[in-house]
């Protein structure tokens, strides 16, 4: 009897992964490798170049094929490969190919994996740095935390980037969104139908290894990528406001600071002497995690969900962190450690968590019970596969109940089309039709 076909997935990416320099990366890998259990055939492309963690995606059984921007040699790629679903990593892709791809293959299932809504990371970063400019408090910042999601929404509504990612959103059959908080202000501000977005935040497998003790660790500790604007501005705060409080209390803490793509202008905060170390990259995140007592997040702005502190509570270590922090990882559930809005309140559950044994031994378990009701492969693997499925088997009716979407694909392939007419007629010097 003849099997059937496997599923052809391309994977056009905005990067190769890199699951050990950022969450981003890593949450990619989580459904890459959701989809290789399906034994689904699984093409990766990217224009990107290759980065100094790149994952072998070639070892998993996973082709790799780069592309270029703005060629024509994807048509041909795409035309020949015929994939059943397109996934398109950050809408930046698919505004680049996502033409293309309904050019070529307008039966293929769109997904859009975001990672996050960056144009609510942008818009509340402007917010930061407005208030840093007319302001200079470094210890309260409560009213840039976890705003009404209307006042989200009009932080965001006017900016260019907001309309191009939401109408990357429309244009794809189905979003997956890592935050409940963001799926929430998409259907509630800005309108988009709830169908097209399924909520599907990391997915970790559940450890089995008992997690060093209170005893067995030391030190405090922050990680990530350098590279990504709300981490960096973290490290910024810790150094100003947050780790000299810590520091007056306990006089003899280290903090040590990792990071993928450590650029001078952070190595060169590093001080031996005030117990700030700039470690650069860590070859085995969990393992430092492990053996920290306590994870440091102060992030001022972000979105999405944040791998660093998923990762805490895979190694059993408490954290501290922001609202934006938390926002959209714990729902109704405790917190494993504090959530404050302010540097001395930082500090103050930092020092707390250090040194009391009890409450961090509460923090721990609090971080076991989070990730077994949230976060847990088993569950969120199989939920996003009948999600696709359905999808597939539903595409025609779903496609003629997003008629935003269908209207805006019309428009980009029509638009972009007679582009690519006018540029060729332009150079053969006719008028196009």
């Amino acid at each position: 009897m003849t099997q059937p076909a496997a599923t052809k997935v391309l994977v056009i990416g905005y990067v190769w992964p890199e699951p050990r320099s950022s969450a981003a990366s890593g949450h990619v890998m989580q459904i890459l490798e959701t989809f290789l259990q399906q034994r689904w055939d699984i093409t990766f492309s990217s224009p990107a170049g290759s980065g100094e963690h790149k994952a072998d995606l070639t070892a998993l059984g996973i082709r790799e094929v780069p592309i270029e921007l703005n060629n024509s040699s994807f048509d041909t790629f795409i035309s020949e490969l015929a994939p059943d679903i397109v996934l398109f990593d950050q809408f930046m892709m698919e505004e680049q190919f996502g033409w293309r791809v309904e050019k070529h293959c307008p039966d293929a299932l769109r997904v859009l994996e975001t990672s996050d809504l960056q144009s609510l990371r942008h818009a509340r970063h402007q917010r930061l740095k407005d208030r840093l400019k007319n302001h200079g408090d470094q210890d309260d910042f409560s009213d840039l935390f976890a705003p009404a999601l209307h006042e989200e929404f009009q932080l965001m509504a006017d900016t260019d980037l907001a309309k191009r990612e939401i109408a990357a959103l429309y244009r794809c059959d189905l979003n997956l969104m890592i935050s409940e908080v963001e799926i929430e202000l998409l259907v509630q501000q800005f309108g988009v139908p709830r169908e097209l977005l399924h909520w599907c935040p990391l997915m970790v497998d559940l450890p089995t290894a008992p997690a060093k003790t209170f005893a067995e660790r030391a030190h405090f500790l922050s990680i990530g990528n350098f590279r990504h604007a709300p981490n960096w501005d973290a490290v910024l705060w810790m150094k100003s406001a947050v780790w000299p409080l810590i520091r007056q209390q306990l006089p003899e803490a280290q903090l040590h600071i990792y990071g993928a793509y450590t650029p001078p202008k952070a190595t060169a905060l590093h001080n031996a002497a005030q117990g700030f170390h700039v470690m650069n990259w860590a070859e085995d995140a969990l393992q430092v995690m492990s053996a920290a007592r306590v994870c440091l997040a102060p992030l001022r702005f972000g979105a999405g969900i944040k791998g660093k502190l998923v990762d805490a509570m895979l190694c059993g270590t408490p954290s501290v962190t922001t609202p934006i922090g938390a926002e959209g990882m714990h729902g109704e559930a405790a917190w494993p450690g504090a959530v404050s809005r302010s540097a001395i309140e930082l500090a103050e559950r930092a020092v707390q968590l250090y040194k009391d044994e009890a409450y961090w031994q509460t923090a721990q378990q609090a971080g076991k019970t989070l990730l077994a009701e949230r976060y847990q492969r088993a569950e969120h693997g199989p939920a996003l596969i009948e999600k696709l499925l359905y999808c597939q088997q539903h595409l025609t009716e779903l496609r003629i109940r997003n008629f935003t979407g269908n209207m805006l694909r019309h428009h980009s392939h029509k638009s972009t089309q007679y582009m690519s007419q006018w540029i060729e007629a332009k150079n053969r010097n006719i008028q196009p039709n």
